[in-house]
């Protein structure tokens, strides 16, 4: 029998935050595959036992065994320094260097496995993806029709293989290599035959006040956060994504998740 799961990645408290809305949302979705976190040793025990009472089951996982000359190139400060987020503002528990330990799922007791990031949303069944081979992906779009032509690693189909791993971890970590935006252009150069998915299987936010006629409730089955996330207090962008940020809230809760046809439309665009 096909074993299945939907995983993330939580590596702080934060992000265990958008970890259980995100939980809930694929409870909501119907779906019988296992819901699986690999979490790394900075995520406390408390939010912990929260996934769990969510239905997930916990894996716990090591960062990578990456050299010396790795981490020191990918640190926050040095990759920030190297390769400026100029689009937004990563969050201060954003931590760069841990986004690899996403590659871990290749090891993981899985034949189909699909990959969310933590600060997604699941708001329709999205099982089928489980039939897409690997390695299936949504373009980063949320600028321009330029942004078709890079892939975003928030939502990907993959087929967990020790050889397929220990093939990564030795292109992965190569001297002098540099990844600029961490997983995401390590994937894409370790696929470079990449599928596409619809972007409606990876809306990221900044589409909402970007490219509003990009935006179909009735097409949208994940949103992805990028940049400022949705549990923050206060962010730059708040106001402009204060329909997106309420509906995570609605999600974050206990409570009733509004119906697609009641969601409002983005800025200037009209039913």
């Amino acid at each position: 029998m096909i074993k299945n799961a939907y995983v993330t990645l939580v590596t702080n408290s934060d992000f265990a935050l958008g970890a259980l809305a995100l939980l809930r949302s694929l409870e909501l979705s119907g779906t019988k595959a296992e819901r699986v976190v690999m979490c790394t040793g900075g995520v406390p025990m408390g939010a912990i036992a929260q996934m769990e009472a969510r239905g997930a089951r916990i894996e716990m996982v090591d960062l990578l065994p990456t050299s010396d000359g790795f981490n020191s190139r990918h640190a926050k400060k040095a990759l920030h320094g190297a390769a400026p987020f100029t689009k937004g503002e990563k969050p201060g528990f954003h931590t760069p260097l841990d986004n690899f330990a996403k590659l871990r799922l290749w090891q993981l007791p899985y034949d189909r496995v699909v990959f969310l990031d933590a600060d997604t949303l699941v708001l329709q069944n999205i099982d089928k993806l489980f039939d897409y081979p690997e390695f299936c992906a949504a373009p980063n779009v949320y600028e321009s029709l330029a942004d078709f032509g890079r892939m975003n690693s928030g939502v990907f189909t993959a087929r967990p293989n020790s050889m397929t791993y220990e093939a990564m971890l030795k292109y992965l970590d190569q001297p002098e290599i540099f990844w600029r935006r961490t997983d995401q252009s390590f994937l894409q150069d370790f696929f470079p035959d990449w599928h596409g998915l619809p972007i409606s299987y990876n809306m990221l936010q900044y589409v909402w006040f970007n490219m509003p006629g990009l935006w179909n409730w009735d097409q949208v089955k994940i949103i992805h956060y990028q940049y400022e996330k949705p549990w923050q207090n206060n962010h730059g962008k708040a106001d402009k994504l204060a329909p997106l940020i309420a509906l995570w809230q609605a999600y974050a809760g206990d409570g009733p998740v509004p119906a697609r046809a009641d969601l409002p439309m983005p800025p200037g665009i009209t039913a």
